[in-house]
């Protein structure tokens, strides 16, 4: 049961997946009711083509993938500012797949370097250094201190983005923020996630979360504790079965999915029975008190 703590390489990828997990699941939050799940999948194939980029220039990583990453959020926020005809979803589309095509053909091109690129796609524990648990951490304490100090008008941009203004809060700066800080987090969790996945751990823990709260404070809570835990037990259960580092995360998110779909299914029709109202949508109340408190 204890035998995969012999190893560095793992207690260094469950540090790793435990974290990042709850980073996703705190980030996740704000993409879910800001409507963004998808800039959060197209961003990641984005960064994968700077991961690449970086490699051939032999770059640091880090560095050149999150410069990439700035890069693209930035683009897809201007373009869709710029460009009213242009959808926010044919922006993403247009500049994250363009990414992730150039990403593909070097790698097509200098095919000496294929393999290293199939934990940035899938994860992989085994890779995950003592420099990129400093990276995840770093990120981490970065992203909840910007939370905190950006709190309230995140909360107003994210219901009420159309009154934001008159209140004071550019909305426009606010995305732009947002859409830097997700691209950090992405950045952190290819190792362990990979870039095909990542979009499933900032979307599932805040949907579950959802199913069991109307709260948004406990939302986030939840959120951040089934990530980690999810992240805990994928990377734990992967050493055993074998799998994708990844994979084996997300699988572990979905099932959690699925029991509190049954519970909120059950919990639902018991409030029904009993003739009480439904619980009040999240939005609505926490738009409220982003507004008058």
């Amino acid at each position: 049961m204890f035998e995969p703590f012999d190893y560095e390489f793992f207690i260094r990828g469950i540090i790793a997946a435990t974290i990042v997990g709850g980073l996703c699941g705190l980030i996740g939050v704000y993409v879910v009711l800001r409507k963004m799940s998808y800039i959060g999948h197209g961003l990641s194939h984005a960064i994968f083509g700077g991961a690449v980029v970086s490699f051939v220039m032999s770059f640091n990583f880090y560095i050149g993938a999150t410069i990439w990453g700035f890069a693209s959020a930035v683009l897809i926020n201007l373009t869709t500012r710029q460009r009213k005809f242009i959808a926010a979803d044919a922006a993403i589309g247009i500049i994250t797949t363009a990414s992730f095509a150039l990403g593909v053909a070097l790698i097509s091109r200098y095919r000496t370097f294929t393999r290293s690129f199939d934990a940035a796609l899938f994860g992989n524990i085994l890779g995950v250094t003592e420099n990129d648990l400093y990276a995840i951490v770093g990120v981490t304490v970065l992203t909840v201190a910007a939370i905190l100090i950006m709190y309230r008008r995140l909360l107003f941009t994210t219901f009420d983005p159309e009154v934001a203004p008159y209140f004071g809060v550019s909305t426009a700066w606010v995305d732009t923020f947002f859409s830097l800080i997700l691209a950090a987090a992405i950045v952190v969790s290819l190792q362990v996630l990979g870039a095909t996945l990542i979009a499933a751990t900032l979307v599932i823990p805040p949907i579950t979360a959802r199913l069991l709260t109307d709260n948004f404070s406990r939302m986030m809570v939840f959120s951040v504790a089934i990530g980690s835990a999810c992240g805990f037990t994928g990377i734990y259960a992967s050493y055993f079965i074998d799998i994708a580092s990844g994979a084996s995360i997300v699988l572990v998110s979905a099932g959690v999915f699925l029991v509190a779909m049954l519970y909120s299914v059950v919990r639902n029709t018991v409030l029904t029975a009993r003739g009480l109202a439904e619980p009040v949508p999240v939005d609505s109340s926490v738009s409220q008190h982003a507004v008058y408190d």
